[in-house]
């Protein structure tokens, strides 16, 4: 055929010269970037990184007692907090002037500086402390809300309400996914679900194949991988053929950018059923590599999650959203706080030490996050909500190891130098990975959105 007569042909003379099965989805796959309004968005200046494995803490850990060790708030422990730190604020449980609340005097708790950076980490963290070179901490975080589900949509979309695309969903739309046989974006649950649900990691207003795709630990690892009782593959393949065909002449008809998702994830699925088992199959991992994380070759635990998330981006998964439950101390939290500081401790260092010796940590962005911080002030033996300024990390991905930007004041209620906001923190990850924040847009109900709204500022002193 001529390239005259290619212009020429319809796209329902397309579709049935084509056909469909695996011809049909190379198809797919080159009208789909035709179909969703647009080309590929691409890198819009050199990436320092590939992939992302983004660790979403839920409930948001004590920062105070993990990262930021504050000695005049030690040393003021149990005294009526500043005025300036609750009249006129809204928290939200804290109801009446606190008192400040110093981390735990025991061994369990001691903060050491670390490495050659002498960063401090607190002994609940032992094997991070190891690591202490390879992270890049921000200790001036600040977000807009102090509520749960608002301040996780609000970290993950740039929006603290329902509606619009996570991280790893502008990330999947940007710049697309090298692996056809697994999605660009998955995620990870250890624990119940954010409080935000599935949007967290939705993709809101964006066509649904950008979206993460939940692994699950338990049963099928995505839903409905496996066959139904008496359906073959032979079988499956004919299904899908025939469920494809019915569904790329609606598309030829109608051009809804749906229809073109709905053929693309049948092909993804029946892929994957040969994909998936393998890469969930740590069996095939070493004796070594599983003590490292602390991982068992048939359960379910945040240390397996993270070796799945190694595999994946060896794989080409390009973001990778881990999310763990149960870090909302507002009791307790120096009974609590260690066991859950234990459970993440091992693996995330094993995920650090692993990348490394595979060549991987400097391509791939790991990065420790949660919606907000805790108050230095006391809740009962807790800490309350806390967005005025807390603490997060980055490592590998093109970041500056062993160094530290920002920080908060004496008593680690605010902060007093280099403040980074939620979108500019999303701005640098984008940045990272090749991306101008301010040019990767969507176009929905008459206007261009972006994940930073009309905000945010790369933090180029953290950059390598």
């Amino acid at each position: 055929m001529t390239s005259d007569q290619f212009q020429n042909f319809s796209r329902r003379s397309l579709f049935q010269h084509t056909g469909t099965g695996f011809g049909g989805i190379a198809l797919a796959s080159l009208l789909q970037e035709n179909l969703l309004g647009r080309t590929s968005v691409g890198m819009h200046h050199p990436a320092k990184a590939k992939n992302v494995i983004y660790f979403h803490f839920v409930g948001a850990p004590s920062h105070l007692d993990l990262f930021e060790w504050k000695p005049e708030l030690q040393k003021r422990d149990g005294q009526l907090c500043p005025d300036e730190f609750f009249k006129g604020k809204r928290l939200a449980f804290i109801r009446k002037q606190p008192k400040l609340l110093g981390t735990q005097k025991s061994d369990n708790f001691k903060f050491q500086r670390c490495g050659q950076s002498g960063a401090y980490i607190s002994s609940l963290l032992p094997e991070l402390q190891k690591k202490a070179d390879e992270l890049c901490f921000i200790r001036s975080m600040q977000t807009d809300h102090f509520n749960h589900a608002p301040a996780q949509l609000f970290l993950s979309t740039g929006f603290g309400q329902f509606g619009r695309p996570s991280i790893g969903s502008w990330v999947n739309y940007g710049l697309g996914t090298p692996n056809r046989d697994l999605p660009g974006y998955v995620t990870l649950v250890t624990g119940q679900y954010p409080g935000a649900g599935n949007s967290i990691f939705g993709s809101g207003f964006l066509p649904s194949v950008y979206q993460g795709v939940e692994f699950r630990s338990q049963g099928d690892p995505v839903l409905f991988l496996s066959n139904p009782e008496g359906i073959d593959g032979n079988a499956r393949r004919r299904t899908i053929d025939a469920i494809n065909q019915l569904n790329q002449d609606s598309l030829a008809d109608v051009g809804d950018p749906e229809i073109a998702t709905r053929i693309s994830q049948y092909e993804m699925a029946y892929r994957m059923q040969s994909s998936v088992p393998e890469l969930m199959d740590l069996s095939m991992e070493s004796k070594s590599t599983l003590e490292l994380y602390g991982a068992s070759s048939n359960g379910a635990s945040f240390a397996n999650n993270c070796l799945l998330a190694r595999r994946m981006v060896e794989r080409g998964v390009r973001f990778v959203h881990l999310f763990d439950q149960g870090w909302d101390h507002h009791g307790s939290v120096f009974k609590r706080l260690p066991s859950k500081a234990s459970q993440v401790d091992k693996p995330i260092a094993a995920l650090l030490t692993d990348l490394r010796q595979r060549g991987l940590l400097d391509e791939t962005l790991v990065v420790w996050g949660a919606e907000f911080g805790r108050t230095p002030m006391a809740q009962g033996d807790g800490r309350d909500h806390h967005k005025e300024g807390f603490t997060l990390w980055m490592a590998g991905g093109g970041v500056k190891g062993g160094h530290s930007i920002g920080q908060t004041d004496e008593l680690g209620y605010k902060p007093t130098q280099s403040p980074v906001h939620v979108h500019d923190f999303n701005a640098t990850i984008l940045h990272l990975l090749g991306i101008d924040h301010e040019r990767l847009t969507y176009k929905f109900q008459g206007r261009k959105f972006r994940l930073t709204d009309v905000h945010g500022h790369v933090q180029k002193q953290i950059i390598a």
